[in-house]
């Protein structure tokens, strides 16, 4: 892979990274809201409405990054809760760049249960000769469950398929689970009071309004 194609890769994974990294505080304010501290941390944010909260869970890596490019092929947990109806709906959020055309389209559970799936983006990094030779990056996610996590204390995993049949299996470890159980607990306790935070960082959750 060309030194280019390595310098367009950096530029172009960078507007996914705050999926599930921690946020930087406004300035003036104080630190995002955390359910814990150390690795196991889940940062809790809050949507522009107000509306919204959601619980990004600590990512760990699926694949070794790309091109040996930070903070590429992770995944995390997050949780977004509606104040309004108290519905609470789970994700398990997955980034993946790669030099192929995967496009993922499908997700079960290691039961084989079908999940949902969400496709959040796809774009092409760059290309060398032609179309038939490119990088993508690509976010998507699968609709979990809250039985799912309760159930599963020990870990589970989540398989995703492309359109041309191979699979990738995620596996959520214990701790990741652990850690978004317990922030979802907190929250709950503490009203889902809102935490001090920049309010712009991330979208409402797929197919709810």
């Amino acid at each position: 892979m060309s030194r280019h194609r390595r310098g367009l890769v950096v530029a172009a994974v960078g507007a996914a990274l705050a999926s599930c990294a921690p946020l930087a505080p406004p300035a003036g304010t104080a630190t995002t809201s955390s359910t814990a501290a150390g690795p196991a941390a889940v940062a809790v944010r809050e949507h522009l409405s107000g509306r919204y909260l959601a619980l990004i869970g600590p990512k760990a890596q699926h694949d070794a990054p790309y091109l040996d490019t930070p903070e590429t092929n992770f995944f995390c947990l997050r949780s977004f809760v509606d104040r309004q109806t108290g519905e609470t709906a789970h994700q398990l959020y997955v980034t993946a760049s790669y030099d192929a055309n995967r496009d993922w389209d499908s997700a079960h559970d290691g039961a084989g249960q079908k999940l949902e799936f969400m496709s959040i983006s796809r774009y092409k990094i760059a290309c060398q000769g032609g179309d038939k030779d490119c990088s993508y990056a690509e976010e998507f996610a699968a609709g979990l469950p809250e039985s799912e996590l309760r159930q599963n204390p020990a870990g589970f995993s989540v398989v995703f398929t492309d359109q041309a049949g191979d699979k990738e299996t995620i596996a959520v470890s214990a701790q990741q689970i652990a850690a978004q159980l317990t922030a979802l607990a907190q929250q709950q306790k503490n009203g889902f009071a809102a935490p001090t935070v920049s309010e712009s960082e991330w979208a409402p959750p797929p197919h709810q309004p």
